[in-house]
């Protein structure tokens, strides 16, 4: 499933620091602006312990877990709507991912340049809101004129468009992002999703601060925090440079001990990778035996046929039902035949809407 989350932001406010930690892709990093010019790809792996819970269980030969894609974008100036700097670049890069990742510097460094002269995030959240939203109002408008002349000939479809597409160009005129408009209905949804406008993407803002703020936060991350209220968008704190150091360590238990001393029961990377993943509106099923335990990533709900399709397209176009085991039934009991046996597995339909943690069995013919 080819969803990607796009990590974007001023220059320098540690984009590319974070996509290293994240993934095995070493993306050039430097204290200058547009060091990353060519948007780097990395495939990260999903954390996830029940996988790692049913792998003990089952001893399986292989065990695989789902993935996510993260794309670092190079780094965004004040007119990039009008192709300043690699503006034209930036929004062409982040129009083909799905959500984003958009990092803000909230540490004080004299060492470490900042674009525009100080430390400011929700100055620098609003320079790239404004050119996304500039962009958006373009698009917008170069469509609208058409629309609603089809509109006002009583072409219904153009009449929904319309209206949606009113109240965008309203809303981003206003300086608010397309994913503040409230939509009615499916259609209106889906009027929206054909735009592809960049600010109807999810986002979720990544507080870059120094290691002293990593586990409480500052007084920058405080202001982000306000500056979103009533905005449709989630907030992490990560201390990009203290997950570098993390990456160094050689083994498990050293990373670990090294949480422990900084105060941090999980590392920040791990909180973002899964933090994206649901930002994607993704979820997880398993499927379990002795040959493989395996994590399939599906769309918030997906129906089982959708969900058998991911493993095979003759699941989805034989399928005949689901076996489902609840992952809390199956680590309870131990065993799939220990779960059979206490009538805990469920049998469901073409209708049955999956559940993240199903551990799942198929059934086909074709």
């Amino acid at each position: 499933m080819a969803l990607k989350c796009g990590i974007v932001g001023l220059p320098n406010v540690g984009k590319s620091t974070l996509f290293n930690c994240l993934s095995n892709a070493r993306a050039q990093s430097a204290n200058f602006p547009f060091c990353t010019i060519e948007p780097n790809v990395g495939v990260i792996t999903v954390p996830d312990e029940r996988l790692n819970e049913l792998a003990r269980l089952c001893n399986p030969k292989r065990v695989v877990p789902t993935t996510v894609e993260i794309v670092d974008i190079a780094g965004l100036v004040k007119g990039a709507s009008k192709g300043e700097g690699l503006g034209n670049k930036f929004l062409a890069n982040i129009r083909e991912t799905d959500a984003i990742l958009h990092v803000l510097r909230c540490f004080d460094n004299d060492n470490i340049t900042h674009v525009d002269g100080s430390v400011d995030p929700v100055r620098d959240k609003e320079v790239i809101d404004t050119e996304l939203q500039l962009r958006d109002l373009e698009t917008i408008e170069s469509r609208l004129p058409r629309i609603a002349k089809a509109a006002a000939a009583g072409d219904r479809e153009a009449r929904v468009q319309a209206s949606v597409m009113e109240r965008l160009r309203d809303a981003l005129s206003e300086g608010r992002n397309a994913r503040s408009v409230t939509l009615e209905n499916k259609d209106e949804e889906r009027v929206v999703r054909e735009l592809f406008l960049l600010t109807s993407k999810p986002v979720m803002y990544v507080c870059n601060v120094d290691d002293a703020s990593a586990v409480t936060g500052n007084r920058y991350v405080d202001a982000v925090r306000d500056a979103i209220k009533g905005e449709d968008a989630q907030l992490l704190v990560v201390a990009a440079q203290t997950e570098a150091d993390i990456a160094e360590l050689e083994t498990y238990e050293e990373r670990q001990m090294f949480l422990e001393e900084i105060g941090l029961a999980e590392s920040g990377v791990n909180r973002l990778i899964k933090a994206a993943y649901a930002l994607l509106n993704l979820q997880t099923f398993l499927t379990a035996g002795p040959d493989e335990c395996r994590a399939w990533t599906f769309k918030r709900g997906s129906k089982a046929p959708q969900c058998a399709g991911i493993i095979h397209s003759d699941f989805e176009r034989g399928f005949i039902r689901a076996e489902v085991i609840k992952y809390d039934d199956y680590i309870a009991l131990g065993s799939e035949a220990a779960v059979k046996e206490a009538g805990k597995m469920h049998v469901e339909g073409k209708e049955y809407v999956m559940q993240d943690g199903d551990i799942v069995f198929f059934r086909f013919n074709v």
